[in-house]
Order: C-alpha cells, then sequence, then structure tokens
C-alpha cells in the first residue's frame, strides 16, 4: 500500500485506525499521521465530552463536532496529498509521543 493512502487511512476511523497503522506501519510519514489521528481525535471526543455534561456549554459541544469533521477531511485529504500538515499544538505533541514510541 502506497504511504500516501496508508497515512490518509489512519485517519477514517480516528484512534481505531490510528492505532493499528501506528502499530503495523514502520514508515515515518505513515506512523506520524497515525499518532496525529490518534492524539486529535481523543482530545477532541474528550473536549465534546467535557462540554456535552454541561447544559449551559453544550451549544459549543455541537460546533467542536462541527469542526472536528471539516478538520477530519482536511487531514485526510492532506495524507493523501502526501504532505505531512500537523494540526497546531497536537501535531508538535503527536511529533513528541512518536520519538517515545518508536
Amino acid at each position: 500500500m502506497k504511504k500516501e493512502v496508508a497515512g490518509a487511512l489512519s485517519y477514517v476511523l480516528g484512534p481505531i485506525t490510528g492505532i493499528f497503522f501506528l502499530v503495523t506501519n514502520k514508515d515515518l510519514f505513515v506512523r506520524f499521521h497515525a499518532m496525529q489521528s490518534t492524539v486529535v481525535f481523543i482530545v477532541l471526543f474528550v473536549l465534546q465530552w467535557v462540554l456535552g455534561i454541561t447544559i449551559i456549554l453544550f451549544p459549543l459541544s455541537a460546533l467542536i463536532g462541527v469542526v472536528g469533521f471539516v478538520l477530519w477531511l482536511i487531514l485526510i485529504y492532506k495524507a493523501w496529498q502526501g504532505e505531512e500538515w500537523s494540526v497546531p499544538i497536537l501535531g508538535k505533541v503527536s511529533r513528541d509521543l512518536l520519538k517515545k514510541v518508536k
């Protein structure tokens, strides 16, 4: 499988495919996207959950859902194009975690 396809697929089911490709693939490009997928979507899930349990902040939870969907599409597209585009802040966290996981 081409590394661009594997990188894009690492985002398809969020942390599930992220962890799968992180464990099964040795290519640095794919592993970066797999780690970023895992980190970004776990953070988005937790953020949505925390905002969703409070009645006052519930509309922000819906906004996070929309932003997360758009981000998901962008990340798949960027990986498919062969770009190692990183999400601000979380991309750096992903790179640092990837160095520790090697």
